[in-house]
């Protein structure tokens, strides 16, 4: 495979470039590269206007099959509310990272139609970084405009800890760098990222593990690694769930996003990692190419997202797979029965729609969630 010629987009690898050659050592740490590579503006992989969700994107995400994760969590929510809540108070739902909208507008119908009591009470906040999805989160959200608002995470984080706050996260954590390590001769070591200049191309290089950060992490995962083996670690997960702790003074936190426990992320038969890229609906393990056009993730360590959510407070905290989630909040109640053979018709799309969500490619079982409560 000639990597050189699948280099990615050039103000990209510019800047790939300039933080490598500007760092003394001659590279810089895998979770840097991956950052830039995603979020370096206005060409990083969710900084660019390129479609990402759907047919014409890379990937698919649950709020893209019909509408029935948004009916979920607003489900989720209004059960969730406190038992002496008054239909006087606020409540503040606050998305991470809303896509194209999808998910805001299907669980915003959902509460207007079944609990318009609720709807009344509600200020949907959006946390979105990039302007791209902002503009298309706005033309999808026309009919809600009033409930709406738009901030960014340092503004909405400054602000003082409010009641009643939902916090809705789905498919946002595996989106964040993480760092990549390697266990070898009994110790560890983490990926740095540099240039060949001869073949052209990035390469992979390893020093000894020296972040205070990443040892103190290793030493919550009770497992036996094997010499050779890779995995990631996703300190920007437990920071994000530190920083809705400290935001929010009661509520819930709702992170769905796939991954595992850390016993199961970092056995054996996972000796390569988690790391994949997506382009095209293409799934491969290559993050050396196509820098800003393809996306890069791992799976989400679900262990130490509760062990971050018990340390600011949070309880209870449940863990359960995106179906045990979606057949609590009564997913199964919304199957119709019906005699229409048009496999086109509303229903038999909604029921289809219903069917993937639970059943196809092992989503279900692969993605996770996380109710975090913080209790008044």
């Amino acid at each position: 495979m000639n990597l050189k010629n699948q280099l990615g987009h050039p103000d990209v690898v510019k800047a790939l470039l300039a933080a490598i050659h500007s760092d003394g050592s001659g590279a810089v740490s895998f979770r840097d590269y991956m950052d830039i590579c995603l979020y370096n503006e206005p060409h990083g992989y969710y900084r660019n206007e390129n479609p990402k969700i759907g047919k014409q994107g890379d990937f698919y995400t649950s709020s893209s099959i019909g509408s029935v994760m948004g009916e979920m969590i607003a489900a989720c929510i209004c059960k969730e509310l406190p038992a002496d809540y008054s239909e006087h108070e606020a409540i503040h739902v606050v998305e991470w990272g809303g896509g194209a909208g999808r998910l805001a507008l299907h669980l915003l119908d959902e509460l207007k139609r079944t609990t318009p009591a609720v709807y009344e009470r509600i200020t949907y906040t959006i946390i979105e970084s990039s302007a791209y999805h902002r503009d298309l989160q706005r033309a999808a959200l026309q009919a809600h405009s009033s409930k709406l608002r738009f901030t960014d995470a340092a503004e909405w984080l400054g602000e003082e800890p409010q009641e009643n706050v939902y916090v809705v996260a789905n498919e946002l954590l595996d989106a964040f760098p993480i760092h990549r390590i390697r266990c070898k001769d009994s110790a560890f070591q983490e990926s740095y990222v540099s240039w060949h200049e001869t073949e052209q191309v990035f390469q992979e290089i390893w020093r000894p593990l020296q972040s205070e950060h990443i040892v103190d992490y290793l030493t919550h995962i009770e497992v036996q690694w094997l010499d050779g083996q890779i995995g990631e670690i996703n300190l920007a997960a437990d920071r994000w769930i530190a920083n809705m702790g400290q935001r929010m003074a009661s509520g819930c936190c709702i992170v769905i996003d796939y991954g595992d426990l850390d016993t199961e992320l970092y056995a054996a038969h996972r000796f390569q990692g988690s790391l994949m890229c997506y382009r095209q609906h293409q799934a491969h393990d290559n993050p050396w190419i196509h820098q800003g056009e393809q996306d890069m993730t791992a799976h989400v360590n679900f262990s130490a997202c509760e062990r971050a959510a018990r340390k600011q407070g949070f309880a209870p905290v449940a863990i359960q797979t995106q179906r045990e989630f979606l057949v609590e909040q009564g997913i199964l109640q919304k199957l119709q029965d019906h005699f229409d053979p048009n496999p086109f018709s509303d229903v038999s799309k909604r029921n289809r729609a219903i069917r993937q969500l639970l059943l196809s490619d092992q989503m279900s079982e692969l993605f996770k969630v996380l109710i975090a409560m913080k209790k008044r």
